[in-house]
């Protein structure tokens, strides 16, 4: 999947967003989607790095602490 075809799924999900609001004014529109992207991110990223954070962590461009808080954040870090 190439940059432009998330792009366009990202787009269409929040048009899709924007028609179920009916005319409603979003709340925290960045806060939210950051956090429903963010944590299926967390999930296939650290899958593929087999649970290496620190690969995890360079690979996302994140300090490792950083990554290590994000995980305890959305429960993935048992």
């Amino acid at each position: 999947m190439s940059k432009k075809q998330i792009e366009e799924a990202v787009r269409a999900s929040l048009e899709s967003l924007f028609r179920d609001l009916r005319g409603t004014e979003p709340d925290n529109l960045h806060a939210l989607m950051v956090q429903v992207i963010e944590k299926p991110l967390l999930e296939v990223v650290m899958k593929h790095a087999e649970g290496n954070q620190s690969r995890a962590a360079e690979w996302l461009g994140l300090n490792r602490n950083t990554l290590r808080k994000k995980l305890l954040e959305h429960k993935l870090l048992k």
